[in-house]
């Protein structure tokens, strides 16, 4: 008799755990989800007849092992050539991002931001976000790259709040030399013009597929939940949404970061340069970005897609890079007992997990189950520990 799984949100994660527990063939398994499609933010829909995702969904890892495993389902194209430049105003000027040297030397500025950086502490001196970039990069080249952008991204008045910060590799180390944007990581993105759908749609044969269906109560100390006021009970729960819902935030809600969505068709082939696939705006405005989907895509059209974000108090987007919210996540997860895991960015409160983690957080889910134990830290793959 197989055993039984219930998967707690039919996005990214929970559709790579259906996959793998699928492989193991011993699981009979549940999926419930809120929404009324898989894949979440990560599915591709349509406007304007242009194929677009919840913002940029490249596919961006440095294992190879999971690039493969999701290349042999859903084939991807490189895309390493892809670009990110921002807007500085008080340069009326475009800059690569990360930060490189080259951009530095043409700046109005350049000697003495140039003097800072020889002159700057080193990031081991550091104890919040913003000493973190100061001592890297000197105060002009922050104010003028990071300091707003970030504010805006998180929605805080002061950057010291944020005191966590090696989530935030880009630029602290200056580029000289290639410009290439990540020096050893796969950048990739599907041939198909749906994008992932096919994977996300494919658990459909793999699991009892639930939407627009929400949990009523949880009783997680027991594997149960209520749906409809009706008891189901599992041998194991994979929890994929924020922790805190799971037990009626007795220790208090974790606080995330959302988005505003905004998708604007121009009536040109193409509106940016060549191999620039973002922009960003390192000043006031309320957006932090603007994405053409074509350059992911390759959607033929006359026009195209662009999509600006703006952050908001819309949506559980992105946790907060925040110690003190870190441990209060970290007391649901001490809640929870053998045989429940939590995975996903949401899952696992942790903002750096994207695509390729929440594939690689299944396969260590899929060799725990395999071994036949049912694991002893609910946190699938903790290593993003290090990013605080």
């Amino acid at each position: 008799m197989k055993k039984t799984a219930l998967i707690i949100g039919g996005g990214p994660a929970g559709c790579s755990a259906a996959h793998q527990l699928h492989e193991l063939g011993s699981w009979e398994i549940t999926l419930i989800e809120a929404g009324q499609e898989l894949g979440g933010g990560v599915r591709t829909n349509y406007y304007g007849g242009h194929p677009y995702t919840f913002g940029p969904r490249h596919f961006l890892t440095q294992n190879e092992k999971v690039f493969e495993y999701l290349n042999e389902i859903i084939p991807l194209r490189d895309c390493g050539d892809h670009q990110f430049i921002t807007y500085v105003e008080q340069d009326h000027e475009f800059y690569t991002f990360p930060i490189h040297m080259d951009d530095v030397r043409r700046m109005p500025d350049s000697e003495k931001i140039k003097k800072e950086i020889e002159n700057a502490h080193g990031v081991s001196q550091s104890n919040n976000f913003e000493e973190y970039w100061i001592n890297s990069v000197g105060k002009r080249l922050y104010n003028k790259m990071i300091n707003n952008y970030n504010k805006k991204m998180w929605l805080v008045d002061d950057n010291s709040v944020i005191d966590t910060f090696n989530w935030s590799p880009k630029g602290v180390t200056i580029k000289d030399g290639p410009r290439a944007a990540w020096d050893i990581a796969i950048s990739a993105y599907p041939f198909a013009e749906d994008g992932y759908n096919k994977y996300f749609d494919l658990v459909l044969d793999k699991a009892k597929v639930f939407f627009n269906t929400k949990i009523d109560k949880y009783d997680i100390k027991n594997k149960k939940v209520y749906l409809d006021g009706d008891p189901f009970t599992f041998d194991i729960i994979i929890n994929t949404i924020s922790p805190d819902i799971l037990f009626d935030y007795c220790y208090g809600e974790l606080p995330y970061i959302g988005r505003d969505f905004h998708k604007i068709v121009f009536p040109t082939e193409n509106l940016f340069p060549d191999h620039v696939y973002f922009l960003y705006y390192a000043n006031t405005e309320p957006f932090t970005r603007l994405v053409e989907y074509k350059k992911f895509t390759h959607h033929k059209s006359p026009t195209t897609l662009v999509g600006m974000e703006i952050p908001s108090k819309n949506g559980k987007y992105y946790p907060l890079p925040i110690k003190k919210e870190m441990e209060k996540a970290k007391k649901y997860f001490d809640l929870m007992p053998e045989g429940v895991f939590t995975m996903g960015r949401a899952g696992s409160y942790r903002y750096l997990i994207d695509i390729d983690d929440c594939i690689e957080q299944a396969m260590e889910l899929a060799k725990i189950l395999k071994s036949g134990s049912s694991g002893d830290h609910p946190v699938l793959i903790d290593r993003w520990q290090k990013f605080e």
